[in-house]
């Protein structure tokens, strides 16, 4: 199979030329030429996440070296089963998505991508890693990519606007990891990365890749575990799973887009946004309109343009198309609140702010008589928001261990100017 830009000014590449760029030569993101068609039956007999992800993730590496390695791929990446539970009332799930190395769903595909950049041909010089985060994405891959030889990892995280416990994590790691604290917003962080990876001089110089959302080595493995949890609920019910999802990037929404247009039992995708509302106006009929994302509670999502709707746009040309596959809305501080101390009072259960932006939808779709089986995605541990969470559920919140071990080591952030010059100038000098 070959990967496209959805520019269409590159030439097509396989799977793995496609996570070693990063992004397209044209300044596009990379797409498969062709989604193939799997039904629930073509997993028959399968039920681990990691013989799920290999038997989706197969026709995708079609015609490249890497297939011979997909197997011990998703072995490494997938070992970590997302719990899918109820969650309350009857026909309403939740699908754990943090119980990997750093405590957010991100390591799914961090954990992939490094395995597969790792399984190529090795060269003179290391391949640097650049990393925009809002929160978590920095973590996952600095963790994935820590202290493996050819690697460096670069992280551009906004000052002052990632939870304290998340710039922390994103400061623990040394030797091939450095994090960089950006005075700017996460938007500029991301324009920072992607001017970096066009930078045809720059990459001559410090050979450059992604793991943002905009590489298709993070944006492929996240449909694993939404086919998991479909297939499963499928068997055991014989009904399609609706998810709601919150969504900053378009990332994990995208993937579970494309699991459901491969044939995987899906049935209805909602995407929760927070205060920044260009996907939910969008989606409301009005038009596409990035600007400057603005601090949220639900940090991680704090995108005023999200990379992966060029790769929705791509894939539906007709806006008036794209509206009838998914929904967005948006999701205040004060609701965000209310969810999370209502939903600890009634279940017991403590929530993250970003999960609880999904939780609230739910509760409004099923004010609205939203009928069928409907999936919150939990997208981090709520132990790394104390500040937030902790006075609202009047408790301590667990550390989980792997979180209580990054915590302990000391950490450190070197402060970049919000300015790609800058950002060049570091690159060349490491």
């Amino acid at each position: 199979m070959k990967m496209l830009s959805t520019r269409g000014l590159a030439p097509p590449v396989t799977a793995g030329e496609a996570m070693a760029a990063g992004m397209a030569p044209d300044g596009g993101l990379y797409m498969p030429d062709l989604l193939p068609r799997l039904r629930p039956e073509d997993f028959a007999g399968m039920a681990s996440l990691p013989a799920i992800a290999e038997r989706l993730l197969r026709p995708f590496f079609d015609g490249d070296p890497l297939l011979a390695q997909l197997p011990a791929i998703c072995r490494g990446a997938f070992g970590v089963a997302p719990p899918l539970r109820g969650f309350g009332a009857a026909g309403d799930y939740l699908l754990e998505l943090f119980h990997g190395p750093t405590a957010a769903f991100k390591d799914y595909g961090a954990g992939f991508l490094a395995a597969c950049l790792a399984g190529r041909p090795r060269q003179e010089k290391p391949l640097t890693i650049l990393v925009a985060t809002s929160g978590d994405t920095g973590a996952a891959v600095a963790a994935a990519f820590h202290q493996r030889p050819g690697f460096r990892v670069a992280i551009l995280y906004p000052q002052g606007r990632v939870s304290p416990r998340q710039a922390h994590q994103l400061g623990c790691f040394d030797g091939n990891v450095r994090a960089f604290k950006v005075s700017g917003s996460f938007d500029d962080c991301q324009r920072m990365v992607k001017v970096a990876l066009g930078d045809a001089t720059l990459k001559q110089q410090v050979p450059l890749s992604s793991a943002n959302s905009i590489s298709l080595g993070r944006l492929l493995p996240q449909m694993a575990y939404y086919a998991q949890a479909s297939l499963a609920h499928w068997r055991q019910h014989r009904r399609p799973l609706s998810f709601v999802v919150p969504t900053g990037n378009l990332g994990n929404a995208l993937a579970c887009l494309l699991a459901k247009r491969i044939g995987l039992p899906v049935a209805h995708i909602v995407l929760a946004s927070n205060a920044n509302q260009v996907l939910s106006e969008f989606f409301a009929g009005g038009e596409y309109r990035p600007r400057p994302g603005i601090p949220t509670l639900a940090n991680a999502m704090d995108v005023g343009s999200p990379n992966n709707f060029e790769r929705l746009a791509w894939l539906y040309p007709d806006e008036a198309e794209l509206r009838r596959v998914l929904r967005a809305e948006s999701v205040s501080d004060r609701e965000i609140e209310q969810t999370v101390c209502d939903i600890h009072a009634r279940l017991g259960e403590t929530l993250c702010p970003h999960t609880a932006t999904a939780a609230r939808l739910l509760q409004r779709l099923r004010g609205r008589g939203e009928q069928g089986d409907w999936c919150v995605v939990a997208t981090a541990h709520p132990a790394k928001f104390p500040e937030v969470v902790e006075p609202w559920v009047g408790r301590p919140v667990p550390l989980p261990d792997a979180l209580a071990q990054m915590l302990a080591r000391p950490s450190h952030a070197e402060p970049l100017a919000a300015d790609e010059t800058a950002l060049g100038e570091r690159l060349r000098a490491w």
